[in-house]
């Protein structure tokens, strides 16, 4: 298949990226992936999200995923010395991004206005967690607490109406992904006609611009929303477990002839959709009992040859394993110094073969201090002795 290379888009811009975390970094981290020089500026003790678990020399997995394809330089935006430094940057810069709390970059000297002072058609992005105005602008927030705030965690909750956080940081992630998709639109008009301007991008936004559909329904059910169809989710098999979706009436006929049970279509609790979802958790309960007596991979066959849209579920390792991932190219290994082998998914509309080596890298805290510096005509400077500055190697 002919695709098209991306990898280059972005070539010729350059980033500024004071973010931490996950969700500023994931949004810095893709334009590096297209083609851009993003630089990271970093505490002399490195952004927090390095810390976001298991520690591998200067990553954690999170770290590794959302700074791959930068450029660390160590910075210590309290001292006159430091903000010189990144004054400099600033001047080359297309794009500045930062995820302080609100109030904090203008203390630091680095408001939108005085960063468009240095840079007049720079676009100054901001992260944060409810926004830069507003009651709770200057609550101090993460991912989990904005699952609970959104609604996120009562949507996704048990079917006993227990809330249930996601196990991983989707708030942040997608959040990331809306200041990408927001940066690309600002990228855009800046190269169009030469502006800049300020983009406002915060957890709770954009949890709720992800949760948008379901917020509707809830308004339109007065607070009582449904499952759209059932059976759906989780059922047991005899070595493992499916997952199953029936959109229509003919699928869940043709599920429950296909398992030997025609008694569940004329069952006057399950024989149309509003009484199915009704007594939902009944059917599926009858319906595990049935899935159990067979196979994974026994009960695949037999389902998806009826038309059921069914797949088994999956642990991660398994997912590395399969075979239609591996042949579609859905991950790549990658070999990186003082973390070791790891799969990395592949980021949609970048192929593999098209993207330089150098992008799968994600830098130790201050590696590219002494480049930096020397480019921007500084030397060392007091800002980190070139002896300090940690190698490839030394990760």
């Amino acid at each position: 298949m002919n695709l098209m290379n991306l990898s280059k888009a972005y070539s010729e811009l350059k980033v500024c990226d004071l973010s931490q975390g996950v969700a500023g970094p994931h949004a810095t981290m893709l334009l590096a992936q297209f083609g851009a020089d993003v630089i990271k500026v970093e505490p002399p003790d490195g952004d927090w999200g390095r810390g976001l678990g298991d520690r591998y020399g200067d990553h954690c997995a999170h770290s590794y995923i959302f700074n791959r394809g930068k450029r660390s330089v160590v910075l210590d935006l309290k001292s006159r010395e430091g903000l010189e430094v990144l004054r400099r940057l600033i001047e080359t810069s297309d794009v500045f991004v930062e995820s302080f709390r609100p109030g904090v970059a203008a203390k630091l000297g680095l408001s939108y206005e005085a960063v468009q002072s240095i840079r007049p058609s720079i676009i100054y992005a901001s992260l944060s967690g409810f926004g830069q105005s507003g009651p709770y602008s200057h609550h101090g927030t993460v991912d989990a607490l904005i699952q609970g705030f959104s609604g996120m965690m009562v949507m996704n909750g048990t079917l006993d109406g227990q809330p249930h956080r996601q196990n991983m940081p989707a708030v942040d992630v997608l959040s990331g992904l809306y200041l990408f998709s927001a940066l690309g639109s600002a990228i855009a008009q800046q190269r169009r006609n030469g502006e800049g301007g300020r983009l406002d991008i915060n957890l709770m936004q954009s949890a709720a611009a992800f949760q948008a559909a379901k917020i509707v329904e809830y308004h339109l059910s007065q607070g009582k929303p449904k499952p759209l169809y059932m059976p759906a989710g989780y059922l047991r098999t005899r070595d493992g477990a499916v997952c199953l979706a029936t959109f229509r009436q003919s699928h869940y006929e043709s599920l429950c002839n296909a398992l030997g049970r025609p008694d569940l279509v004329t069952d006057s609790r399950f024989r149309e959709i509003s009484p199915r979802i009704q007594n939902g958790r009944v059917l599926m309960d009858e319906l595990d009992r049935e899935t159990q007596r067979y196979d994974t991979a026994l009960l695949l066959e037999l389902l998806q040859a009826n038309g059921i849209l069914v797949e088994r579920v999956q642990s991660y390792g398994d997912w590395i394993a399969d075979a239609h991932v591996q042949a579609t190219g859905a991950y790549n290994w990658i070999e990186h110094e003082g973390i070791g082998h790891i799969p990395v998914a592949s980021i949609p509309g970048l192929t593999h073969d098209c993207i330089d080596p150098k992008v799968h890298r994600a830098p130790a805290i201050g590696e590219h201090s002494s480049e930096i510096l020397e480019a921007l005509e500084l030397g060392q400077g007091p800002f980190r002795p070139n002896d300090d500055v940690p190698s490839s190697s030394s990760m």
